[in-house]
């Protein structure tokens, strides 16, 4: 029996003998792939540009601008909040005026080529409206109060006329009086005046940042994260001049644009 015991315990076990067995599979695999031909990588990201100078290649690259405040450089809480909405809402806003001075300009091209008659021009004019409201009614309302308020001071920056008299001279007073009235409703003035050295300066000072192209480093300085980019669905007018406008068809347009007016009156009264 301690013959037996001595043989027994001499002899591997079964976890021993799988470990052994593995180890040297694991080595056999190691030796395969070892001797194996390497495959070369393919690369990834932006090839750098470079030079080289004596025989040393030296790479180069280019970093994207920053804004660095002075340290120190303190304000008040509700200054900082006014600063930070104001930013946020401009790079919101923004494009919707630099979109509108494009349109304004082909209107008055299309006018003076192409429009001989005042029912002409006005029939024009309506088809104009009538797809700046398709094009642009669901984000305007999407839009905040002060967000609305900021577009229209910038709409009078671009085109040199606030929105009152941009309504009065390419519809009629009746017109303008109404969405004058519907602006009062929300405490705003379709009359007011760009200030870009009085209450818009900071505004102007946005604007000069956009111009120079370093928004979105400014941006990015503020907020940490690069500005969502307003997507302008088009930035050029289909409507053009009719050689001639039926009375019925004069009278639905003007049925349309009644519709479009009392929407606007009821959606606002609902606000207040």
């Amino acid at each position: 029996m301690l013959i037996l015991l001595a043989v027994t315990l001499c002899l591997p076990s079964e976890a021993q003998l799988f470990r052994s067995r593995k180890k040297a599979s694991a080595s056999k695999e190691a030796s395969e792939e070892k001797d194996r031909p390497v495959k070369p990588r393919k690369p990834v990201g932006t090839p750098m540009f470079y030079e080289v100078f004596d025989g040393d290649t030296v790479y180069m690259d280019a970093i994207d601008p920053v804004w660095v405040f002075p340290r120190g450089r303190r304000m008040k809480g509700n200054d900082w909040r006014k600063e930070y909405r104001l930013v946020y809402n401009f790079n919101k806003v923004y494009p919707y005026a630099l979109a509108g001075r494009r349109m304004m300009a082909q209107v008055d091209s299309t006018i003076s080529a192409d429009v001989t008659k005042s029912s002409q021009r006005n029939a024009y004019t309506h088809d104009v409206m009538m797809e700046l409201f398709r094009l642009f009614e669901k984000d305007i309302r999407n839009m905040t109060v002060s967000q609305g308020m900021l577009l229209m001071r910038l709409v009078d920056r671009e085109c040199g006329m606030p929105p009152y008299e941009i309504v009065r001279t390419y519809r009629n007073g009746f017109t303008a009086g109404f969405w004058q009235m519907v602006a009062k409703l929300f405490g705003a003035d379709l009359k007011k005046r760009y200030e870009p050295t009085g209450m818009d300066r900071k505004t102007e000072q946005l604007v000069k940042i956009w111009d120079s192209g370093a928004w979105d480093s400014f941006y990015f300085s503020i907020y940490y994260e690069y500005p969502k980019k307003t997507v302008i669905p088009r930035e050029y007018l289909k409507s053009s001049v009719k050689s001639r406008q039926s009375s019925r068809e004069a009278r639905e347009a003007e049925e349309k644009e009644a519709s479009v007016m009392k929407r606007a009156l009821e959606s606002a009264l609902e606000d207040n």
